[in-house]
């Protein structure tokens, strides 16, 4: 309904993000999914977690004795045409689990060989089911997620790894005590969208700020402007004589 000549647009949001525990949370069993094909077989997820009615999150459960494999490609596969895409719309995590190989989630549209492994910031090993669960699960934890740590890279979802999760955290506790400091990555462990959950972050927490990124080669800057420019942030981009780049995140 539109607003009359006299009347201001209202936001209304259908989830509290800033107050978790205002939010409804709820987790149904064997919810079941009519096909888009007529033929097709109906799906019935062990269980799908809703916040305020709205689907957010589901899980696929298997024995010990059934490779998790098994529970990745069926949550694949029911996102499948033929099957129920739609219901797929506001689902933010997708995970499979057992009580042999613990929990793997990823976000909606990811392949099976990018599925996680959640691990605490203070534990070198891999969680177990429960703790997986209650771990990620917890309504605190879970819309963080939802809200902070998922993305959309040049149109492909993404969410976070459990290093990515924790380093950002940590490094936002630094940014409001105004320390320095530095997150240590390896090859591979997802710097780029880390640098993106951060700049966003504090783009959105101070308005006035800018992100300032130097890299020392070429190639490293071209992925970062890419990363940044797939989640629409405007970067414009710099070099230095001694051939560091420089790219600044905001106007």
């Amino acid at each position: 309904m539109q607003p009359g000549p006299a009347e201001n647009n209202v936001t209304v949001w259908p989830i509290d993000w800033a107050n978790p525990a205002a939010n409804d949370f709820a987790v149904a069993e064997e919810v079941t999914l009519r096909p888009d094909d007529p033929v097709a077989f109906v799906k019935r997820p062990d269980l799908v977690l809703y916040v305020n009615g709205i689907a957010i999150g589901m899980i696929e459960l298997k024995r010990a004795s059934v490779d998790l494999g098994h529970g990745i490609r069926q949550v694949i596969d029911s996102q499948g045409p033929r099957f129920v895409p739609r219901f797929f719309s506001t689902i933010q995590l997708v995970m499979a689990g057992n009580e042999s190989q613990g929990l793997r989630y990823a976000t909606t549209g990811t392949p099976q060989r990018h599925w996680l492994t959640w691990k605490e910031a203070d534990s070198e090993d891999a969680q177990s089911l429960d703790e997986a669960l209650g771990h990620l699960l917890a309504p605190t934890r879970l819309i963080e997620l939802c809200h902070d740590f998922i993305v959309f890279d040049a149109g492909v979802k993404k969410t976070c790894r459990h290093n990515q999760f924790f380093g950002v955290k940590a490094a936002r506790e630094h940014v409001r005590r105004r320390d320095g400091g530095i997150i240590w990555h390896t090859q591979g462990s997802g710097k780029s969208l880390t640098m993106t959950w951060l700049a966003k972050w504090l783009r959105e927490t101070y308005p006035d700020a800018r992100v300032l990124v130097v890299t020392d080669r070429e190639e490293l800057d071209a992925q970062i402007e890419g990363v940044f420019a797939g989640v629409d942030e405007d970067i414009p981009r710099g070099c230095f004589e001694s051939g560091c780049s420089v790219i600044i995140v905001g106007d």
